[in-house]
């Protein structure tokens, strides 16, 4: 439990950084990131030169949420900016988040990628692949997450944890496709093949498939990009293909990093005009090439990274229908024991 002191410390710290509360100055948007500022500055410093408005970003791995909540309508924060559908459904939950119907935003981004009142709206996507060991799977090209469960994979398998937003995703989209036997019935196989118990990060899954501990992994699109850029990790990279499941049919599982609007946003038209900016092409284009993530907004153009990376199918599945199963999804890791 919070105490009232700690909260009021936290409020004043906040206010020192970001202009107290509902007193900021118009022209100002304080942002709230789980995104790192490496990522985001470059679109801060774009929107400030464009329209001479000041973003303050207050960055943090974890906790954003429950900080603005505290805060309630104390609370300096214009916008929030997160990653994955499960985070961006609990700001929402937690009663942070406005409803947002902009036409020029609602213009830029399917409405796939769109919380149906506007409470979140995807900025990038991020694409759950499978990692090949190269010459070790030979029906690497056609493979499924379906085909995950096949018992000839037994032992070959390598996952990070059960429990992590990732994974998360991924198996309520199964639930969305296959209903909550069939997906469990899944689960519970890809459970059964895998190498070893889940644990570590994406790029942990590459080297454990270059280490030769199993041939197949499960990682986001990205991870490999930022191995081939850095030296003591590119062998893990060049040891991988990247694989699109389900090319032949719905197409492949793909999560979003995305923006709020505050619930009590001090100047709701400067964190309006951001939102808006995000959407544009030209901060789209930025965002991509920084992040080596998907721009959302069609006929934004992709960086040069992704390019290689060729051409694909994305499941048309909404990301609204995998955060209503999100809940079914832990429920299921628990009941197969995924990650014991």
């Amino acid at each position: 439990m919070v105490r009232l002191s700690q909260l009021t410390a936290a409020m004043l710290g906040l206010a020192a950084c970001l202009g107290a509360g509902t007193n900021a100055q118009a022209g100002e948007v304080n942002v709230y990131s789980y995104r790192q500022p490496f990522l985001v500055q470059p679109l801060f410093d774009a929107f400030t030169a464009e329209t001479g408005h000041t973003v303050n970003m207050v960055f943090a791995q974890k906790g954003l949420i429950e900080r603005a909540q505290q805060e309630g309508r104390l609370s300096p924060m214009d916008v929030l900016l997160t990653v994955d559908i499960g985070r961006l459904s609990q700001a929402k939950e937690a009663g942070i988040t406005a409803a947002v119907n902009d036409p020029m935003i609602n213009a830029a981004i399917p409405a796939q990628y769109r919380e149906p009142d506007g409470h979140w709206i995807g900025l990038t996507s991020r694409i759950r692949v499978i990692y090949a060991a190269k010459g070790r799977v030979p029906d690497a090209k056609t493979l499924t997450y379906e085909a995950l469960a096949d018992p000839k994979y037994k032992g070959r398998i390598c996952t990070r944890s059960g429990k992590h937003v990732y994974q998360i995703g991924l198996v309520a989209s199964m639930i969305n496709h296959h209903g909550v036997e069939g997906a469990e019935t899944w689960l519970a196989g890809l459970r059964d093949n895998l190498a070893r118990k889940p644990s570590g990060n994406d790029r942990s899954q590459v080297k454990a498939v270059w280490q030769g501990q199993c041939d197949l992994a499960l990682g986001n699109h990205y991870y490999y990009l930022k191995m081939l850029a850095e030296p003591e990790q590119r062998a893990w990279a060049e040891g991988v293909e990247v694989i699109f499941p389900n090319q032949n049919d719905r197409g492949v599982h793909a999560n979003i990093s995305g923006m709020s609007l505050a619930a009590h946003a001090p100047d709701k038209a400067a964190a309006l005009e951001l939102m808006r900016f995000l959407v544009s092409q030209k901060a789209q284009e930025i965002y991509a090439n920084a992040n080596g993530e998907y721009p959302l907004r069609v006929g934004a153009a992709w960086s040069p990274a992704l390019t290689t990376l060729g051409q694909f199918k994305i499941d048309p599945l909404s990301l609204q229908a995998i955060s209503d199963q999100r809940g079914e999804a832990v429920l299921m890791t628990d009941r197969v024991r995924y990650d014991h």
